[in-house]
């Protein structure tokens, strides 16, 4: 039988089968064939969204490639929301304290953009990667209007950061190179990592000398880049410990964690020699990282639904439960002076959280949109938080008062 007789068969076939395990409707045959086409259906089946949840997960599938035409998107939802509603979640616990803070929160122009980093430059603005469009965004502070800049291929923007001059570098989590823009004439300049298994550079930082660290997330390395010669050297951890987020210390070192393992890394910025800290719990994931003006290392505990401290003088680690409880998720997180905020993203809906490092005081508001997963916030100065609202396509910005 001709090559192209077997596959088509072998589509036919996995499509019935995967029809087999939905329900019936009028959609039933279109979300068979195009979601079994990328992934298995059970990633559909297993999952759970209101109508505008399942309208941005069917756009992000399409920006992806799925081969929906735009007057299918709506139905294709409708389908999906009627059979596969949210799941039960844990309610968000509000908690009162002495902050006052204002949520905005703005809609991105393309549907299932998928913001996933945020960034709150000097100037005002407000900078989103689109991972699943393509592009970074850019709110402009004083007419709201958001630009979008188109990249490369399809490089699937992921981590955010800016230099001293006004030039915004990202990650191209699917394209495996760092990339820098030149936001007045929407050039790219890209750094091809040097090794083709680093195929998916994550979360990127800034040192005082202006040395780019990032880490690898699946390939288990961190990187350095140099901006002045574009030299990328690489590091390989010795276990699959998949490094996620990263933070540089108030003396230059890079800290970052470990989502594959219990563990916190530290970076000699010269040698690049990496040393672990093991954390209590062998069922800890640290996600995101931040560090305070004291030094004082900070992780959001994914799988367990704590906030940690590491003290990297000594190791020593303690550990606070985060007010939505064990399977609350806390995410993305940034440090102001010696306050913490970060994310709850398992809870209805999700929360913003304060944590006073000082009287050890917690406080906690409700995202207003319900957040649909915030999976990087950053500060500005001391009076405001960017963050990125995956799920629901918005990008916020929180006064703090």
């Amino acid at each position: 039988m001709p090559k192209r007789l077997v596959l088509a068969a072998g589509l036919l076939s996995l499509s019935a089968f995967a029809q087999d395990s939905l329900p019936d409707g009028p959609e039933k045959h279109t979300v068979a064939t195009v979601c079994s086409s990328c992934h298995e259906l059970s990633r559909v089946t297993n999952s759970g969204n209101d109508r505008a949840g399942w309208l941005n997960v069917v756009s992000m599938m399409r920006n992806a490639g799925a081969p929906l035409q735009p007057d299918q998107v709506a139905p294709v939802a409708d389908y999906l929301a009627a059979h596969f509603p949210p799941r039960p979640r844990p309610q968000a616990v509000i908690l009162p304290g002495p902050a006052t803070v204002d949520i905005h929160e703005w809609d991105v122009p393309t549907p299932g953009s998928r913001p996933h980093d945020p960034l709150a430059t000097s100037d005002g603005a407000l900078w989103y990667t689109g991972q699943m469009a393509n592009v970074l965004g850019r709110r402009d502070p004083k007419t709201g209007v958001i630009r979008e800049y188109k990249l490369p291929e399809h490089s699937g923007p992921h981590g955010l950061t800016a230099d001293g001059q006004g030039n915004i570098w990202y990650t191209a989590n699917f394209a495996g190179y760092i990339g820098e823009l030149d936001p007045k004439t929407g050039a790219v300049k890209k750094y091809p990592m040097p090794d083709p298994a680093a195929r998916d550079p994550h979360t990127l930082v800034f040192d005082p000398s202006g040395i780019l660290w990032f880490t690898v997330q699946n390939a288990d390395r961190l990187g350095r880049l140099d901006p002045k010669s574009g030299e990328i050297r690489l590091v390989e951890l010795p276990t699959h410990s998949l490094p996620y987020g990263i933070a540089i210390d108030p003396v230059g070192i890079p800290f970052f964690v470990e989502f594959g393992s219990n563990k916190v890394g530290r970076i000699d910025p010269e040698t690049m020699a990496v040393h672990d800290y093991t954390l209590p719990d062998p069922q800890s994931r640290p996600r995101r990282i931040a560090i305070t003006d004291d030094g004082a290392v900070w992780y959001t505990d994914y799988a367990k639904g704590r906030l940690g401290r590491l003290d990297p003088k000594d190791g020593s680690v303690k550990e606070f439960a985060s007010p939505g409880g064990p399977t609350s998720n806390p995410y993305g997180i940034t440090a102001i002076g010696k306050v913490l905020w970060y994310s709850e993203s398992n809870v209805t809906p999700n929360t913003l959280v304060r944590f006073d490092s000082v009287t050890g005081h917690f406080q906690s508001w409700k995202i207003p949109s319900g957040g649909g997963v915030v999976r990087n916030m950053m500060a500005r100065g001391t009076g405001e938080l960017a963050l990125a609202c995956s799920g629901v396509n918005k990008v916020a910005l929180v006064e703090i008062r």
